[in-house]
């Protein structure tokens, strides 16, 4: 007799041991191959599956038993309630960074007409997102991937926002984005290499090495894009950028220290109470 749906997740579950949040990834990767809401397994805990259905929950839970993210296998993942095309290319979308989003909508009204700039845009969470919450908002989103920026693109037009945006392929690091903005984002690689180091292989050996590491203090892209930012802030205008755990004051220092034409720096913290979040304003 065929395994009810109830026996495949505890079976997946058991061969998931060695990865992230076990049980959660049985179900996520069952509900994918049965192309049903995660409610339903629960509902129809008793059915068997077919012989079809087996071998694609098979195929799913052998990848996911590699290592690979949840997300990479599906190709998508939620973000600030949207829905995401993610690939290789492109990091997996965290909770963390929609700390900025909040901050968006704290600074602006829903009605108000802004541009802005999406800095390392990846997958588009941030420039797609403002652009889908701000019918009156259009801005520019690069990034130094052209892998990245082919996700990002469709994202945008998954969510009808693609004529809003311009995408653009440089290196914010060396080169400055033309044309003056309300509103800057980012969520620049800030890892230490220690930090990669010592992190689960389910980052190190899948996501874009490029995208998260940031030199020995992690902060080697926060030093080389600020330059660039002050000439593409305008006056009045919003810097909100993610950091990493910690490195809150540091970041403040460099602002302050060198560029005093930044104003009421302040570092937001994430629901832990960790430093997440850099805002500032330029004079």
């Amino acid at each position: 007799m065929s395994p009810t749906i109830r026996e495949v997740i505890q079976e997946s579950e058991s061969r998931l041991s060695g990865v992230d949040s076990p049980r959660l990834s049985a179900e996520l990767l069952l509900a994918h191959a049965l192309g049903c809401p995660r409610l339903t397994l629960t509902l129809d805990r008793d059915r068997a599956l077919s012989d079809h259905e087996l071998a694609s929950v098979e195929a799913l839970i052998r990848r996911r038993e590699g290592g690979e993210p949840v997300a990479y296998i599906l190709g998508t993942r939620e973000f600030y309630g949207l829905d995401f095309l993610v690939t290789p290319a492109v990091l997996i979308p965290r909770p963390e960074t929609e700390h900025i989003v909040e901050e968006v909508e704290k600074a602006f009204d829903k009605r108000a007409e802004f541009r802005f700039a999406d800095l390392g845009t990846g997958s588009g969470i941030l420039a797609v997102t403002i652009a889908t919450l701000f019918p009156g908002a259009s801005g520019v989103a690069v990034d130094i991937s052209a892998e990245a920026l082919a996700v990002a693109e469709e994202n945008a037009k998954a969510h009808g926002v693609a004529d809003r945006i311009d995408f653009q392929q440089l290196d914010f690091t060396r080169e400055t984005v033309e044309g003056e903005f309300d509103l800057i984002v980012s969520n620049p690689p800030y890892v230490t290499q220690r930090e990669f180091e010592e992190a689960s292989r389910e980052v190190t050996a899948f996501e874009p090495t490029g995208a998260l590491v940031s030199g020995e203090d992690g902060l080697d892209h926060v030093r080389a894009m600020l330059p660039g930012i002050v000439t593409s802030l305008k006056h009045g205008g919003r810097l909100l950028m993610e950091i990493g755990f910690g490195q809150g004051d540091a970041i403040v220092r460099i602002i302050t220290n060198n560029y005093p034409i930044f104003d009421e720096v302040t570092v937001l913290k994430d629901l832990a109470g960790l430093d997440r979040v850099v805002s500032t304003k330029r004079l």
